[in-house]
């Protein structure tokens, strides 16, 4: 949307949810018109109100402070030392495990598109090494540790080695709402370790999105990328497989 100009990624992800609510009101405000009236609202005065109400709030109350915002985001990036950039893939790589899709996640997710915007691609590169190991340490756990998982649990950690190659971090889902004292622990550690090894090894990620697809994108060596989310996933998988207890069928 033109309405979010200068004010990057988060400019127009405020731009779209606001625009959303601003139909939804208008539904509400236009609802006591003429039924003869109801064929124009969608064409007519859904578009050019929710356009114009729109346009408005985000020209006087919502760039000026979201433009400082990716301006002070920058800044502080750019004046990070190696320690503190370690510090920052750790917290969200951690991020995209605490709640495997939710609005944490979500947080860590847009932080990073939001920094490809403002050209720092190693963000990103740590949130979708810290997206990728919840399944992938579970799947390898279900792997080595079959004693620990009942077959079930073990025919659907088969389909997380899918799940986390394509970036689906709610494939872990299942198994930390089953016994969430050890899953949810033992993948942030795994994702947290990913999210800093990323910064250690240089890694960025021009992609808005995660997985093997995007692997070949990563600036700097993807090899060592790939070893970043194995050891993140490895550290899971031994965790789980030392702090599970042996299942009951």
């Amino acid at each position: 949307m033109a309405a979010s100009g200068g004010a990057g990624f988060l400019g127009g992800l405020i731009a779209g949810f606001l625009a959303g609510y601003v139909v939804i009101g208008l539904r509400k405000a236009f609802s006591g018109l003429p039924k003869s009236l109801e064929g124009i609202k969608p064409v007519l005065l859904f578009p050019v109100f929710g356009i114009l109400i729109t346009g408005l709030i985000m020209l006087f109350v919502v760039i000026e402070p979201v433009v400082a915002l990716n301006t002070a985001m920058e800044n502080w990036l750019g004046g990070m030392g190696t320690g503190n950039l370690l510090f920052l893939g750790l917290i969200l790589g951690g991020m995209m495990a605490i709640d495997m899709g939710g609005p944490i996640n979500k947080a860590a997710f847009t932080f990073g598109i939001a920094m490809i915007d403002a050209g720092n691609l190693a963000p990103h590169a740590a949130v979708m090494a810290g997206g990728m190991v919840p399944p992938i340490g579970i799947a390898l756990a279900t792997t080595f540790f079959k004693k620990k998982f009942t077959i079930a649990e073990r025919e659907a950690g088969k389909t997380n080695y899918v799940m986390g190659a394509s970036f689906i971090t709610e494939g872990a889902i299942p198994f930390a709402a089953a016994d969430p004292g050890r899953v949810i622990p033992s993948i942030i550690v795994g994702s947290s370790i990913a999210g800093a090894l990323t910064m250690i090894f240089g890694i960025g990620l021009p992609a808005p999105h995660g997985g093997l697809f995007v692997i070949p994108l990563v600036t700097g060596n993807p090899l060592m990328y790939v070893v970043a989310i194995l050891i993140g996933a490895a550290v899971t998988a031994l965790m789980l497989g030392f702090w599970k207890k042996d299942a009951k069928e």
